[in-house]
Formats: C-alpha cells, sequence, structure tokens
C-alpha cells in the first residue's frame, strides 16, 4: 500500500511539474481602438488608444492623456504580432491611427501599401527615441496629407499641366511620352528625371512605366519615401534628416516645396501642414520639437 501511495505521489508530482513549466500560451493581444485625441470628448466607457495600450474613460474628460490621468483604466497592450506593433513591420503608426488621420482617403492609398513599402527605407520613423519617431511618420504623414487634399488625389488634377513635366534635356528622353510625367503619389511625383531617379533607387522602370505609381499602392508609397529619405529638394538637407536631427518641421517644408512656399512666399499653405502636423503628432502621442515653420 505504501509503495502504491508513493507512486501515485510520485506521478502526480511529474504532472504538476510538467503543468509549471509548460510555456503560456502567448495571448493574442487586443485590437487597437480609436486612436485618442485631445480635442475629443470621452465619457464612461469610452475607449481609445495611446502608445499601443486600450484605455477606457471612467467618466467625463477632455485633453487628459491616457497613462497620465486617473480617469483612464488601462485595459492593456493592443495591436501587438506579426511583424512588430500591428503586424505593421514594427510601424509607430497603427491602421487605426492611419485611419483617423484619413478619414476620407482614397480606397488607392492604403494602410498595408504604406507597411509593405517600409522595407525600401529601414531607417523611416525607426531612428531615435520613440518620441522622434514618431515625430517622424507625424511629419511625413502631414507632408503628405496636404500634398494630396488628406490622401484624396492619386495623380495631378490639373492635365492641362501634364505636358510641361518632361525635360527634353535629359539624355534619356521621355520615353512613356512628353505628358507621361504628371505628378503621382503621395508626394505627387513629377518630371523625366525624378521619375528616373526614384525608379533607379528603387529598382523599378518608372522612367519606362510611370503609370505604376498610380496603379500599385506599395509603389506609390515608395516614391514619397523615396523623396522623403533621400532628396533636398529646394531645402538643404532631407525631410528625414531635418526631423531625426532635429533642425525642425519647417524644414521638412522647405525640402519639399520651400522655393513656393518659404520666407513668406505663401504663410497659409505652411500653416496648414503645420496645422496638420501638429494634429498627427497629437495622435501618435508625441511632440512636435522646434522650428515648426519655414
Amino acid at each position: 500500500m505504501y509503495r502504491r501511495v508513493m507512486s501515485l505521489l510520485v506521478a502526480l508530482g511529474a504532472i504538476v511539474a510538467a503543468l509549471i513549466v509548460l510555456p503560456a500560451t502567448t495571448a493574442q493581444a487586443a485590437t487597437c481602438a480609436t486612436a485618442w485625441s485631445s480635442s475629443s470628448v470621452y465619457t464612461n466607457g469610452g475607449t481609445v488608444s495611446y502608445n499601443g495600450r486600450n484605455y477606457t474613460a471612467k467618466w467625463w474628460t477632455q485633453n487628459e492623456r491616457p497613462g497620465t490621468s486617473d480617469v483612464w483604466a488601462d485595459k492593456g497592450a493592443c495591436g501587438t504580432g506579426g511583424e512588430g506593433p500591428g503586424g505593421n513591420n514594427g510601424f509607430v503608426v497603427s491602421e487605426a491611427q492611419f485611419n483617423q488621420m484619413f478619414p476620407n482617403r482614397n480606397a488607392f492609398y492604403t494602410y498595408k501599401g504604406l507597411t509593405d513599402a517600409l522595407s525600401a527605407y529601414p531607417a523611416f520613423a525607426k531612428t531615435g527615441s520613440d518620441e522622434v519617431k514618431k515625430r517622424e511618420a507625424a511629419a511625413f504623414l502631414a507632408n503628405v496629407s496636404h500634398e494630396t487634399g488628406g490622401l484624396f488625389y492619386i495623380k495631378e488634377v490639373n492635365e492641362a499641366n501634364y505636358p510641361h513635366y518632361c525635360d527634353t534635356t535629359q539624355s534619356y528622353g521621355c520615353p512613356a511620352g512628353q505628358a507621361a510625367y504628371y505628378g503621382r503619389g503621395p508626394i505627387q511625383l513629377s518630371w523625366n528625371f525624378n521619375y528616373k531617379a526614384a525608379g533607379d533607387a528603387l529598382g523599378i522602370n518608372l522612367l519606362a512605366n510611370p503609370y505604376l505609381v498610380e496603379q500599385d499602392p506599395a509603389v506609390a508609397w515608395k516614391t514619397g519615401l523615396w523623396y522623403w529619405n533621400s532628396q533636398n529638394g529646394p531645402g538643404t538637407m532631407t525631410p528625414h534628416n531635418a526631423i531625426v536631427n532635429n533642425a525642425g518641421f519647417g524644414e521638412t517644408i522647405r525640402s519639399i516645396n520651400g522655393a513656393l512656399e518659404c520666407n513668406g512666399g505663401n504663410p497659409a499653405q505652411v500653416q496648414s501642414r503645420i496645422n496638420k502636423f501638429t494634429q498627427f503628432t497629437q495622435i501618435l502621442g508625441t511632440t512636435t520639437g522646434p522650428n515648426l515653420s519655414c
């Protein structure tokens, strides 16, 4: 009897030990709620996401940041899985935040197209502190929003301008046709020499087929990221460097359209970009940094 009892105890002990050492099943994180906005009013039960976590309001609140006020109950991490947060290649902008930024966007400009394009420029929104990473994403998307009417326009509206973007002095000419190099995509890529340069950098023959920028969302986003990360434009630095080196959002404007807008050229357009940038930094829960204007 003693031996049978001891055998049972040993067997039970082994089962308990096995249960203890078994790794816990990793739970799928909750989907991120709509991103918190400092200008919105929330009442009891209202749920938001902020910095990768969901929060529920305990009572009426406005402009009380989740995680820093007792009004918010922390409901845990959200949107984690896949290749980084939300399966989005580690991008600091969730799909819910993207949708909040662009509520009236054209269906062409997909979130997946953007995250698929990120591999082309791995330093984008992944350089520096979390604050700076989010600031760069907000700066890029704010300028993109301004250029496209909130991601509404895929290509330049004024078709009368289309034949004007062929620089015939270039040795490679305009093989897709004189009127083929009009503005397209999130930063409205235009001119045959820009299509060639972007295509060469991305390994895509955009000089021969510029129409890909209005047909393939990932290609469109890649052209925007190409300009942002590698071109000074009329400025003195790339927009990427302007943010990560703390030169300020104003220098991103200068690099994109500074010849027409900066130094008093069009203050209303500059302010429009700043307003959108401020809004997007609030959605992402980061700061604007210095030197907003140009």
